[in-house]
């Protein structure tokens, strides 16, 4: 089952939630637009004794809610994981640029966290075996394995189509349209 996209008023993606917590935005009048080719569900409940029809309420794929967002975040750096950054790389190695399967690829440090190289975005790159081997504890120069593409903090748009596990197509070309002109991952 996907997920909804929920964003704030401004069409800023919030969170990915259920389709239990969207159908009880969507029933208590918190949504105010919506998006998507179709419903992503339809939920079906009883019958109303005076007209006999069976209530029915449509699942937006994507909903907007009333009032502004508590914090803004573009402010905030997306979070941090393997499985991100190797979907960030788009499953190739920065060293040789060949593409694995993801759970092929390993995470290198350009600075070794052994000379003090923190676990970021800006620090680390997805490398196959053979190359995080071949680098060891060494710099991408002392190497001599310079990187293929450079590192790069996501934008918020990203971070939500690289978070997104199960995104419906329609839902990832509405966020794709908004993604930062020259993106990789578009």
């Amino acid at each position: 089952m996907h997920d909804v996209l929920q964003l704030d008023i401004t069409g800023l993606p919030q969170a990915w939630i259920s389709v239990e917590q969207a159908a009880c935005l969507v029933a208590t009048g918190a949504v105010v637009w919506s998006a998507g080719d179709r419903p992503l569900a339809v939920l079906r409940g009883g019958f109303n004794s005076a007209t006999g029809r069976q209530s029915r309420l449509e699942v937006p794929a994507i909903v907007a809610l009333r009032g502004a967002s508590r914090i803004n975040l573009f402010e905030l750096t997306p979070t941090y994981g393997k499985a991100k950054l190797v979907r960030r790389d788009r499953c190739t190695c920065a060293y040789c640029g060949e593409r694995f399967d993801a759970h092929q690829l390993t995470v290198d440090h350009i600075v070794p966290a052994s000379r003090g190289g923190r676990l970021s975005w800006m620090n680390t790159v997805a490398a196959c075996r053979a190359c995080n081997s071949r680098k060891a504890n060494r710099t991408p120069d002392e190497a001599r394995m310079p990187l293929l593409f450079a590192p790069f903090v996501p934008s918020r748009f990203e971070d939500f189509i690289l978070k997104g596990r199960h995104i419906r197509a329609d839902v990832h070309d509405w966020l794709a349209a908004r993604l930062p002109k020259g993106s990789r991952l578009s």
